[in-house]
């Protein structure tokens, strides 16, 4: 992957509905080149998958919590894994070292829907106990950059005192 690719993943992040000529416009390459390139980028996996953004918000799933899940043996396994997939309230899951087996993203319509799901994880075999942080606000998600800049971010200076 070159820093073309790099430049082709930022766009279509930006807006994945563009045009291949506006695509290549962007980076410096006719709309055929652009579009070998991108058809590359998803035989290699590194598209995974094009999507839309929707606002959980406005299609009813207001209500964010991230779940980690403990359990009595190892949970990484195919029947966890479907278990999981079956829960539509379960939008992510992860396998973790730490205190928990599983750290899980949760969306629901309402703290008592929340609830529900709580009932529904526990009840899932190996699952020994649950601790839910509920999100109050969000204050940014972002997808991974694509450039590969893995540079810190730097903080700003500080104010100068008066």
């Amino acid at each position: 992957m070159d820093d073309v690719d790099r430049m082709l993943l930022t766009e279509l992040q930006q807006d994945a509905t563009q045009a291949y000529a506006a695509l290549g416009k962007a980076v410096g390459l006719s709309a055929g080149a652009a579009h070998e390139r991108v058809r590359k980028l998803r035989e290699q996996g590194v598209i995974r998958r094009t999507t839309v953004d929707v606002d959980p918000a406005a299609v009813g799933r207001g209500v964010m919590a991230f779940v980690l899940v403990e359990a009595g043996s190892w949970m990484g396994d195919a029947p966890t894994k479907a278990a999981l997939e079956a829960l539509p309230e379960v939008v992510e899951a992860h396998i973790i070292a730490g205190p928990a087996s599983l750290l899980v993203k949760v969306r629901t319509p309402t703290t008592e829907e929340l609830q529900a799901s709580l009932r529904r994880l526990y009840a899932i075999e190996g699952v020994t106990g649950t601790q839910t942080i509920v999100v109050l606000e969000s204050f940014f998600e972002r997808s991974v950059d694509a450039k590969g800049d893995d540079s810190p971010v730097r903080p700003s200076p500080p104010e100068p005192s008066r």
